[in-house]
């Protein structure tokens, strides 16, 4: 057993004689002196040193020392917190237990031997625990089920979990041991663990038809349930659930609570409730726990209504919300844009005497900021710092991005000071690219450049995203001089732009109306180390479609194919859309029957093109078929696929169909928004169907939606004195009357 000697350090193994121990025992007590060290080591006051004099003192003894005290002293040991190894200091003083003359300082015993496998478990050291089973077969000593207990969870932890079933099934009764519940769930929990829930139910299913001493218990049942959750078999689950009712096993928290938090993990927070209710019906009453992971359920899902009545239903049981549940109510709201409703649980949150730590008024302080309430937020960060909570990253995160979403750039570099000033880690790249990019998505290119140049101020670097970011902001606006000279600036710091840079400048030329410059930069990437990708070629095939050049477009597209590089559904939104807008539409219906052979995938922007398409080349009862293929599809229709339905079905003289979609389409869960209805009211107005285009009128203020400068304009033209329909005006809603000839809105 040499290599049981090598798992313990040398400075452990040695007779210890610290200096600073103060509890050395005395030579004519070390029975008395074992039984105070017990103590101390369950006090956690017994250092490894302590432990060594102990046995120092035990090894000078002539007789034995009692086998049941020296394990009870081992097993102190081994759970002692002041030990930060208690394996190795247990396996040390097991090594030292033979006298020199081979007499033992006591003879171990099946306790003896359960502490060290027990220890070797708990630390992870399976093959040194396999290693002291064999030691105590050899020993002749009889098995327990402490013992095979141990052993079984000792093999599940190596997961060797096929030798833990045959251990159980066929080698416990050869030990003399009878498998019992502990026995059967534990390697029940190994199975699961090994995400191998469907064995662990079978074993389950043979442990039921053993002795009622042995029957299936709801720890059983509860593990079992727990893994099929973790593998996401809810059905089997559910299954299980009934069953272990059936069996009598009467489900407690635990089952309720796991059940209910593995369906709110996966947004299923309707199924979890009727759980919850069935187990309130059933007389469990439900903790903390259970209405925390069902609040935080609903929270995530945003229903809000849901997650306030089972609040209120908590309180009502009397039970008391901890700062877990205010926080989850005030996050929820938050999100939702209910700043307000989120403030007033965050006060009453006080009242009750619960105190927010830094991550609820982080939470309330972030609500304001994205809300554009800055003063209000300063001073919820004002009040936590009175309250004695230090506000943290995320904290000063919040206040920065507010202040610079809202257009206070001085108080946003002046928390970003503070915060250093503090020794705070301020916030990295990855925060400030954020700010810059959403900056240059609203257009607010100027801010995000006096960001980006504080950024560097503060020892920043910018990398390739951060310029490209700040590129494409100044090609959304238009500045293609300044977006050039960000490009410049990126070189000239040894950053080398990528293929997103390039395509961004490209997408920036052609929305300039530059389309010589966007190709000739194009032309420059094929000659370098980053090439054109499937995404520059749609932009590039895109701005040649928008400028007219339908010939050149349809190059640029066999030169993809021929380049090898991967055709996406854009890409062929891109032709389709092209063709269409170009004056050739039976090319886009024709290519679209080809796609359709090669069984392509297609989005329902690709049908919404197409139905287009079709309704133009005259091909409408296809048009109209491909509209009702659409579900089987596996898609859904968008108000753009209904507005090009409607506009061409009215063009086409087909009203009454048109006006059959549109009740389709409010009940479909798809309501109409203010453009479809103005474009159907200037398609029938043009139709000279009055009636309808008022009633649709009518639709559009009832919905408090106004009419489009276009609509308006039409409306003046077809109603005013002059116009053709003035002795109709009087079928216009009150607040399209007719004044002097002008429309009141």
């Amino acid at each position: 057993m040499s290599r049981l000697y090598s798992t313990a350090p040398t400075s452990l193994l040695r007779r210890r004689s610290s200096p600073t121990s103060t509890s050395r025992p005395s030579r004519q007590a070390p029975h008395a002196a074992l039984s105070a060290a017990t103590e101390r080591a369950r006090s956690g006051t017994l250092s490894p040193e302590d432990a060594h004099d102990i046995f120092d003192e035990l090894l000078l003894q002539a007789t034995p020392v009692p086998g049941r005290a020296l394990t009870g002293f081992l097993a102190a040991v081994a759970r002692a917190q002041a030990c930060s190894d208690g394996l190795s200091l247990v396996v040390a003083l097991f090594n030292r237990m033979p006298r020199c003359d081979g007499t033992p300082v006591a003879p171990p015993t099946v306790h003896t031997y359960g502490i060290l496998l027990d220890s070797c478990c708990r630390a992870r050291q399976p093959d040194l625990a396999l290693a002291f089973f064999g030691r105590f077969l050899r020993a002749g000593l009889k098995a327990n089920n402490l013992i095979a207990n141990t052993l079984l969870k000792v093999l599940c932890h190596a997961k060797r979990t096929d030798e833990a079933v045959d251990v159980l099934l066929h080698r416990m009764p050869h030990l003399g041991c009878v498998p019992d519940a502990i026995s059967y769930t534990t390697v029940i929990k190994g199975l699961c663990d090994d995400s191998r829930s469907q064995h662990a139910l079978d074993l389950l299913r043979v442990m039921a038809k053993q002795e009622a001493a042995c029957s299936p218990d709801v720890v059983s049942y509860n593990t079992v349930i727990h893994g099929f959750l973790k593998e996401g078999k809810f059905s089997t689950t559910s299954n299980l659930f009934n069953e272990m009712v059936q069996q009598g096993v009467v489900p407690d928290a635990v089952t309720y609570s796991s059940i209910i938090g593995a369906l709110c993990k996966r947004g299923r927070s309707k199924e979890a409730r009727q759980i919850l209710d069935c187990g309130i019906l059933k007389g469990l009453k439900p903790d903390i726990v259970a209405y925390t992971t069902m609040l935080h359920g609903y929270a995530t899902e945003g229903r809000l209504v849901d997650m306030n009545n089972l609040y209120n239903l908590m309180i009502g049981e009397g039970i008391v919300p901890n700062q877990y549940v205010f926080s989850i109510l005030i996050n929820a709201h938050a999100k939702c844009g209910s700043v307000d409703e989120a403030l007033l649980i965050f006060e009453n949150m006080h009242k009750q005497g619960v105190q927010p730590d830094v991550v609820t008024y982080s939470t309330m302080i972030d609500a304001f900021c994205r809300n554009g309430r800055m003063n209000d937020a300063i001073e919820q960060f004002n009040q936590m710092i009175n309250m004695g909570v230090p506000p943290n990253i995320r904290t000063y995160s919040c206040l920065v991005r507010g202040y610079c979403t809202h257009g206070d750039l001085v108080r946003a570099k002046e928390l970003v000071h503070e915060m250093k000033e503090k020794g705070i880690l301020y916030p990295g790249i990855m925060f400030f690219q954020s700010i810059i990019n959403d900056l240059c998505n609203e257009g607010r290119v100027a801010d995000a450049q006096d960001i980006f140049d504080f950024m560097i101020h503060i020892g920043e670097k910018p990398d390739v995203i951060m310029f490209t970011s700040l590129i494409g902001g100044y090609c959304l606006v238009g500045k293609m001089q300044k977006a050039c000279r960000v490009h410049d600036d990126m070189v000239s710091v040894g950053i080398q732009p990528n293929t997103i840079t390039y395509s961004t400048l490209i997408d920036g030329y052609f929305k300039a109306g530059m389309v010589d410059a966007a190709l000739t930069l194009f032309r420059e990437m094929l000659g370098m180390a980053a090439k054109p990708d499937t995404l520059t070629y749609n932009i590039i095939m895109d701005g040649l479609f928008k400028a007219g050049k339908t010939v050149a477009a349809k190059e640029k597209f066999h030169e993809m194919v021929k380049s090898g590089l991967r055709l996406s559904i854009d890409t062929y939104n891109v032709i389709l859309s092209g063709l269409c807008k170009n004056g050739c539409a039976d090319e886009a219906v024709m290519l679209f029957d080809k796609l359709q052979a090669m069984n392509l995938k297609f989005d329902i922007i690709t049908l919404t093109t197409v139905i287009d398409a079709m309704f133009n080349v005259g091909r409408i009862e296809q048009a109209k078929n491909l509209f009702v293929a659409i579900p089987a599809k596996g898609l859904v229709p968008n108000v753009i696929t209904y507005t090009t339905m409607m506009s061409n079905l009215i063009e086409k003289g087909l009203v009454e169909e048109a006006d059959s979609i549109f009740s389709s389409m409010e009940t479909s869960g798809c309501p109409p928004n203010s453009h479809l209805l103005n474009v159907i009211i200037r398609k029938l107005l043009k139709k000279g169907e009055i009636v309808r285009a008022i009633s649709y009128m009518s639709i559009l203020d009832g919905k408090s939606m106004l009419l489009e400068a276009s609509t308006t304009s039409q409306l003046i033209s077809l109603f005013s004195r002059q116009g053709i329909y003035h002795k109709h005006k009087d079928l216009l809603p009150a607040r399209y009357q007719f004044f002097e000839g002008d429309i009141h809105s």
